[in-house]
């Protein structure tokens, strides 16, 4: 049986979640979803994240949708 290239998530699902980066940069390899971006129309679905980096605090915006991609990320904290 393949294995499939996608962390099956739902959006809902995301916060506080845990995820290990592929190629870290700059230290920084574990984060935690700190937010779920909702967008300005009430009715459209959520499409972006915010990320804490465990090592530095540092915070970044991506795509929910990016974290599941397996080649970059990696749900829980390996």
């Amino acid at each position: 049986m393949l294995e499939s290239n996608i962390n099956p998530i739902r959006p809902n699902k995301l916060f506080h979640s845990k995820w290990t980066a592929v190629s870290p940069v700059n230290k920084e390899k574990h984060f935690l979803v700190i937010k779920l971006c909702q967008p300005p129309e009430p009715d459209a679905p959520m499409t972006l994240v915010e990320l804490q980096a465990v090592h530095s605090g540092r915070i970044q915006q991506i795509a929910w949708r990016e974290l599941q991609d397996k080649s970059h990320w990696h749900q829980g904290w390996l």
